[in-house]
């Protein structure tokens, strides 16, 4: 890759960002249309590297890109919000329990350090970041590349951040997160399948009864 294309990429990831950050921080709220001329000219970028950027965003499901009308932020229903809930119960227990069977070295040094930076996170970007990495680093941990994609994907669309935006965790309840995450990673490196699967299931269960 030469350097005009390093050069074209790194203004893409950094636009990226920039945009994603301000969709799950709500600054950027959902239905809102993204007017690519002024974007480009607040960002100090050309509209290449955006488009390439909204693409990118369209494929997690936080953005739509429709013909001649421009982009948007997608908007996401409680109904949405509640699916997924339900999807991660039927997908994060199980795989935590095989998580404790078959979990690596790398695996658990993936999920503390996720902990940690929950942790000391500061914003709800920050804080949505690290949920995310524990809980794929979790289901990644059950050693099968297909649960892992499904994780990834769950966590990397709209659902994910839409819902954490709405629950807008106090710092205590940020804590018993993180502390909860911690629990369910002492099982995982104790071996314990049962506990595990036990732990994860209270812990999404519990965000779920707490869903505004």
């Amino acid at each position: 890759m030469d350097d005009a294309r390093i050069q074209v990429v790194s203004i893409v990831d950094r636009v990226y960002d920039a945009l994603r950050e301000r969709i799950i921080e709500g600054a950027l709220a959902g239905g809102v249309r993204l007017r690519q001329e002024s974007l480009a000219d607040e960002l100090g970028v050309s509209r290449t590297p955006l488009r390439e950027a909204l693409r990118r965003l369209e494929s997690e499901g936080l953005v739509e890109l429709e013909t001649n009308r421009g982009a948007r932020v997608v908007e996401v229903t409680v109904a949405d919000m509640l699916a997924s809930y339900e999807a991660r119960l039927l997908l994060e227990p199980p795989a935590a329990a095989r998580a404790a069977t078959t979990r690596s070295l790398a695996d658990q040094m993936r999920m503390r350090a996720a902990i940690a930076a929950h942790r000391s996170a500061s914003t709800t970007t920050a804080l949505f970041e690290a949920n995310r990495s524990f809980h794929v680093a979790l289901v990644e941990a059950s050693g099968n590349a297909i649960l892992g994609r499904i994780a990834a994907l769950l966590w990397a669309t709209r659902l994910g951040s839409a819902v954490y935006q709405r629950q807008r965790m106090t710092p205590l309840e940020a804590a018993r997160d993180a502390d909860e995450h911690e629990a369910i990673s002492d099982a995982v490196d104790a071996g314990d399948s049962g506990a595990a699967e036990l732990l994860t299931r209270e812990h999404i269960a519990r965000a779920l009864a707490g869903f505004p």
